[in-house]
Formats: C-alpha cells, sequence, structure tokens
C-alpha cells in the first residue's frame, strides 16, 4: 500500500467536489481533467478518488471495524482479572526490594518500603476456559468464551495524559495520529454520511488529554476522530438555525465550497480540503446523526440487554450506538469511560467509588459482545477492552484503600475479529507485578490490531519531515498466539 501525499489528497478532493459540481456531462470530466493536470495542481495526474473512500488491505483481513472500549483512568486488574492468591496471603507486608529498584511510580516514594495489598474481591472460575474473574464483573464473566484475556500488557509511561497518549497514538508526544486516524488513512471507510472514525464519552469527565487522544497528527485532517453526544444534539451547533430553509444553506455551503475551490486550486493547501468535506459530511449528518441516535427501531428485549434507560445517557447507550455505527460503516468506534484512576481517597477508593464505575460498564460491555455475536458481526468486528496502564500490587497510604499506577503488566482483553475465543495469552508473577511469559507490548498490541485488520505495521506510513512514520515507531511484532 502506498498511502497518498497530502498534496495528492488536495488534488484528488479538488476534482472530487467539482466533478459533482460540475455534474457528469462532457462539461464535468473535462473540468475534472483540468484541475488534475499539471497546469492546475503543479503535479502528476491521479484518478478520481474520495481519501476516505474504501481501499484495499496489503492482505486479507480477519476484521474489518473496530470497537475500543478505552477504560481511561487505568483499571485494577488484580481486582478484576489477575487472581493473585499469594498477593492475599502477604496482604500488609512490605513488597521485596528486587521487585521495585530503579522503579519509578507516579505516587509512591519507594524509598520508604510499600506494602502489598491484596484484593478484597471474590474471584471465581467462569466459563469452558474457565477464567478468574471477580465479582465486580458479572456480566463479564458471561461472555469469557468469547475473549481472549491478555495478563501481561506493558506500556512505558506512568502519568495519565502521556500514558493515553502512548496507548492511542504510539508516542507520549503530542503530534502523532491516533490509532483510529491511521486506520482510516489505510483502509478508508465504509459510512456513506457518517464519519469513519467516531468517539463516544462517557463518566463524570473526557479523558486526560482530550482531543489529542483521538486526533490525526500530522495526518490531513479528514481522518481524525468525530466526538457523538450519545442523546440530544449529537454534536453541537449541527442544527441548522431557525429560518434558514435547506435551499438557502445549501447555496451558502455551495458559495463556501466555490471560494474555498478556488483558493484550494492556487494554494495546494490540503487542509482547505478538508475544510469543504467538513461542511460536506456535516450537512449529511443533519439527517443521518439524528437517525443514529434514535432508538426507537431498536426492541425493547436489545434495549434491555444494553441497560439503557429512554434519553439517560449511559456507557451501555454508547455501546449500542458503537454496534449502529459499525453495522452503518464506520471503521473505527472508540468509546471512553472515566474515571477508573484508583488511588484511594474520596472518589477514587477501591470500595464503592471503584465498585459504582464497574457498574456503569459491565452490562454495557457484555451486551455488546453478545449483540455483535448474535446478529453474526463479531466475526467482522474486533472488540478491544483496556485502558492506559494498570495498578499495582502495593496500596498507596493514603486515608482508604487504592492502588498506584503500574505499566509492567496489566490485562486487555479482546473479543471478534479474528482473535482466539476463550484464550489466555501470558501469565505474571505470584505477585502481579511483572511478566513471566508472553509480554504484551503496546506496539505489540499496535501492530496485531493491524494485522488483524489486514495490514502490514511496517507498510503502513506517512512521510513528514524527511522521514516516514508509522503507528509502531520502529518497533512493534504481532502476537501471533492472541491470533485465531
Amino acid at each position: 500500500m502506498n498511502p497518498l501525499s497530502p498534496a495528492e489528497h488536495a488534488q484528488r478532493l479538488t476534482r472530487r467536489h467539482f466533478f459533482s459540481r460540475c455534474g457528469m456531462g462532457l462539461g464535468g470530466i473535462a473540468l475534472a481533467s483540468l484541475l488534475g493536470s499539471k497546469r492546475l495542481s503543479g503535479g502528476e495526474a491521479s484518478p478520481l478518488v474520495n481519501p476516505l473512500a474504501p481501499k484495499r488491505p496489503h492482505f486479507a483481513p480477519k476484521a474489518k471495524n473496530i470497537i475500543y472500549l478505552f477504560m481511561a483512568g487505568g483499571p485494577s486488574q488484580l481486582d478484576l482479572f489477575d487472581y493473585k492468591p499469594r498477593l492475599l496471603e502477604l496482604n500488609g507486608q512490605p513488597i521485596p526490594p528486587s521487585f521495585i529498584e530503579g522503579k519509578r511510580f507516579a505516587f509512591m516514594d519507594t524509598s520508604h518500603g510499600t506494602k502489598l495489598l491484596g484484593s478484597r474481591r471474590q474471584f471465581t472460575r467462569h466459563g469452558q476456559s474457565g477464567a478468574w474473574v471477580s465479582d465486580l464483573f458479572p456480566h463479564t464473566a458471561g461472555i469469557v468464551d468469547d475473549i481472549t484475556l491478555v495478563h501481561t500488557c506493558a506500556a512505558d509511561l506512568f502519568n495519565h495524559a502521556p500514558a493515553k497518549l502512548f496507548m492511542n497514538t504510539g508516542s507520549g508526544q503530542f503530534g502523532r495520529p491516533s490509532m483510529g486516524s491511521w486506520v482510516n488513512y489505510g483502509l478508508g471507510s465504509e459510512a456513506q454520511d457518517l464519519p469513519g472514525f467516531v468517539v463516544l464519552q462517557s463518566g463524570p469527565r473526557g479523558p486526560r488529554g482530550g482531543a489529542v487522544n483521538w486526533g490525526s497528527g500530522f495526518l490531513p485532517t479528514t481522518f481524525q476522530g468525530v466526538p457523538f453526544r450519545g442523546n440530544g444534539e449529537p454534536i453541537l451547533d449541527l442544527t441548522t438555525p431557525a429560518g434558514v430553509s435547506a435551499a438557502r444553506q445549501r447555496q451558502t455551503i455551495d458559495a463556501i465550497r466555490d471560494l474555498n475551490l478556488q483558493h484550494a486550486v492556487e494554494t495546494g493547501d490540503a487542509e482547505i480540503h478538508t475544510r469543504i468535506a467538513a461542511y460536506e459530511m456535516a450537512a449529511q449528518m443533519q439527517t443521518s446523526a439524528p437517525d443514529l441516535i434514535d432508538l426507537s427501531a431498536e426492541s425493547a428485549a436489545t434495549l434491555q440487554l444494553y441497560g439503557v434507560e429512554k434519553d439517560e445517557p449511559s456507557f451501555g447507550r454508547n455501546c449500542l450506538l458503537a454496534r449502529r455505527l459499525i453495522e452503518r460503516g464506520s471503521r473505527f468506534v472508540q468509546l471512553y469511560h472515566s474515571s477508573w484512576d484508583s488511588h484511594g481517597g474520596p472518589g477514587e477508593n477501591l470500595q464503592g467509588d471503584f465498585e459504582k464505575t464497574c457498574r456503569e460498564v459491565d452490562q454495557g460491555q457484555a451486551a455488546l459482545v453478545k449483540d455483535l455475536k448474535q446478529r453474526g458481526l463479531l466475526k467482522d468486528t474486533l472488540v478491544v477492552w483496556g485502558g492506559e496502564f494498570g495498578r499495582t500490587p502495593m496500596g498507596e497510604n493514603r486515608d482508604t484503600t487504592g492502588r498506584n499506577h503500574h505499566i509492567d503488566a496489566f490485562t486487555m482483553w479482546f473479543a471478534g475479529g479474528g482473535v482466539k475465543a476463550g484464550a489466555h495469552l501470558g501469565a505474571t508473577d505470584e505477585l502481579g507485578f511483572n511478566p513471566i511469559e508472553d509480554r504484551a507490548h503496546v506496539h505489540d498490541i499496535h501492530a496485531t490490531l493491524l494485522h488483524l485488520l489486514g495490514m502490514d505495521h511496517t507498510q503502513l506510513t506517512f512521510h513528514f519531515q524527511g522521514r516516514d512514520f508509522r503507528l509502531t515507531d520502529v518497533h512493534g511484532k504481532v502476537l501471533t498466539k492472541l491470533l485465531a
């Protein structure tokens, strides 16, 4: 695959819009030809292509879409999936210095010896796979034979904002494209009147770092994520103002488009074409976006499955919207739910606060997998669950129980889209501190997700500032044991 340069995107977008403006007659064809010539564009002529049109992958894909359930704040794997009876036996004892020598933590001073914290949750084996799941996830326990748990995920950065960036973009630095942007850049989208990359949020606040987590970085902004609201007006300021007719709005958009096209031909600036495309997509979404969030056609059984209550925003509603989005062709849908930041103290302890957050997501995420499976969509849709890092086997010295950030070993799960069902990958030591087999670094996870979509992560590149960039930078290997 040879992705287009910004200049090529500019040429192709310009020709597409003029072609649409002029119709299919000879005049339109002639004008499109002129816009593709060296005389006007300053480069080689190129075919008439929509940059978001579906593109051929490098090889046959296992998955066509991704739904990424991002647990912002770092859920505690030791209280959910990674059962450690030895840790419970050693509760309250200092962790051996060999574990923490040379390590850095966000809110702990390792020089004073921190104490181990065994989980207070009840763990039970579930399904044919015998997966350990705590009592905090009763609904998720019911889908363990449809998911693969990876217990040895590892990251590089231990503070929230840079760690979220790292998980989403492969770098802790601002300015890199998000995973969803890379996917849409490489594969395009099947959606006709909705964005190829959509973001849905729930919980008390948005993720730290904000929009850069779904930004397009140095890729054309055509590929950035578009945040939707789960109820009410899907996108603020999308509705046509009172007193403006459809015809008047169309005249306005056409006039702005013509001015932008004139400037685009003069400058070759790809971002002008993104602006033109944004106007057109916004006009289409005035109908498609309200239709998306209108759940009146969903059966009572489906709404009950997801735990959706009328007009109430929730993670479960966003899970249902995610299914509706991939049905309509969106390539990458990302759900953020906060807050999993469980240090201890007011609002973030591992008792009531953590339990509440678990209840908010448990039913919806299980329902999504069940619903996709029964509709025959799970085989082509890859569902990803996890945060930016996990939690330490040691507790923090706060008023109530909590754990610190941990980047060396944490749990994610994957379902559908070419992933083994009912499997386990990786194992951690008896304290859950380090991986002892099958470490899965963030770069490896990214390489694997692209592989399942039919893309070689080493070949999906974009030339910027003198070199070819990619999602995995110069790292990453496919986790072959995760593949079906």
